[in-house]
């Protein structure tokens, strides 16, 4: 039995998840949560803040498995809604960053960047992946009969 790569945007893009889960986890523990321990902020803000950090990170995690599952799957249609969904999660992300940033200090927008570009490939990836025809990554469209 071989398994074969359906979708390879997707794989990419599940890899990338995964990755994003890990970055964005060691990211909170080496630099963004020690700054809330200190005593101008309330245990309880500590709390809601750190398990607010972690399910961006665990919905990372998920979106990472569930990409690189549908990466093997040889029906598009099937698995085509969930990337939807997905991108549709993605872009409501993107925009909440975004607007609150600009509603709570637009000069901070430029320290987005990187993260903005990050969501808008990762878009991309899964857009590109759900357009692509039923045929393996990278390989030629299967020829039919009247085709040879």
């Amino acid at each position: 039995m071989t398994v074969k790569i359906k979708n390879g945007y997707y794989l990419v893009a599940g890899i990338l998840a995964i990755l994003f889960a890990y970055t964005h986890a060691w990211n909170g523990h080496a630099a963004v949560l020690p700054k809330l321990d200190i005593e101008a902020v309330s245990l309880d803000t500590q709390i809601v803040f750190t398990y607010v950090w972690h399910i961006i990170t665990a919905e990372n995690l998920i979106f990472g498995i569930v990409f690189i599952m549908m990466s093997f799957q040889s029906t598009p249609a099937k698995v085509r809604f969930t990337a939807w969904m997905i991108v549709s999660i993605l872009l409501i992300r993107l925009t909440v960053i975004l607007g609150v940033t600009t509603v709570l200090d637009a000069s901070a927008l430029t320290s987005t960047l990187v993260d903005s570009i990050a969501i808008v490939i990762y878009i991309v990836l899964i857009i590109l992946g759900i357009r692509m025809k039923n045929r393996p990554f990278g390989g030629t469209p299967p020829q039919s009969a009247a085709g040879l």
